[in-house]
């Protein structure tokens, strides 16, 4: 028997990189799915390979910064499958530049799918929860939710939001059985970033190494939470940067 059999799970941008790795993982430890991102078409085809393997698997096509769109995530799921397990919020996207030349659109964007795009979905999330008392939040973070890197400040100030977002809904569920931690990968090799870290020589992990980690965490019982877990290449700069 597989250490997810008969559980639901929703994982928001499973379009690609690490959020189809940790769909991918989750379906071989029997989890039916939800997968959801912007990308339609890749959604379809992720969701045709995940069926093959014999998991069940609902494509929602959304955009979680948007409340509507979240919402109906939401109310689909309860009508295709009547309770929600786990919730992996991984959509997430980068912008950067110097602060001073940082624009205030690139800055909104951001913060729209790394911190308001969680909220909204955990927000609906802890409603099913609650009533069925119990449920596990998995939010995918980022090393520089604790160490930052210059021109970062949105996507460095959006983890850190994150993280506060994991340690208020980790306090608030505890009494219903809901746990939330929050995962910080380090380099990751996801497609918008190999090629620019293969030519700095920069170390990276694969995607199937950071989705393991978030199993890790999914398929712990359910009285135990990980609070916060930070999993990166052993030679990847960090401590200091350095």
């Amino acid at each position: 028997m597989s250490k997810l059999d008969g559980k639901i799970a929703l994982v928001t941008g499973a379009s690609s990189g690490i959020g189809y790795g940790i769909a991918r993982e989750l379906a071989a430890e029997g989890a039916s799915l939800i997968i959801t991102a912007r990308t339609a078409e890749k959604l379809s085809q992720n969701a045709e390979e995940l069926s093959k393997a014999g998991t069940a698997v609902l494509v929602i096509p959304a955009d979680v910064s948007d409340e509507a769109q979240v919402q109906e995530i939401f109310r689909q799921t309860m009508e295709r499958f009547g309770r929600l397990d786990l919730l992996v919020n991984n959509a997430g996207v980068f912008d950067g530049g110097p602060v001073d030349e940082l624009s205030v659109e690139a800055w909104d964007r951001v913060m729209a799918t790394n911190l308001r795009g969680p909220f909204l979905c955990t927000r609906e999330a802890m409603r099913i929860m609650k009533a069925q008392r119990g449920g596990r939040i998995i939010n995918i973070g980022s090393i520089s939710a604790q160490r930052v890197r210059p021109n970062s400040a949105a996507y460095s100030t959006s983890k850190h939001g994150l993280w506060g977002l994991t340690q208020v809904t980790a306090l608030e569920g505890r009494e219903f059985g809901i746990t939330c931690g929050c995962l910080h990968p380090g380099n990751v090799e996801v497609e918008r970033l190999a090629q620019a870290r293969r030519e700095n020589g920069e170390p990276v992990m694969t995607t199937d190494t950071i989705a393991q980690a978030a199993v890790a965490m999914a398929t712990l019982p359910p009285n135990v939470n990980m609070l916060e877990a930070i999993v990166l290449p052993i030679d990847q700069l960090y401590l200091g940067r350095g």
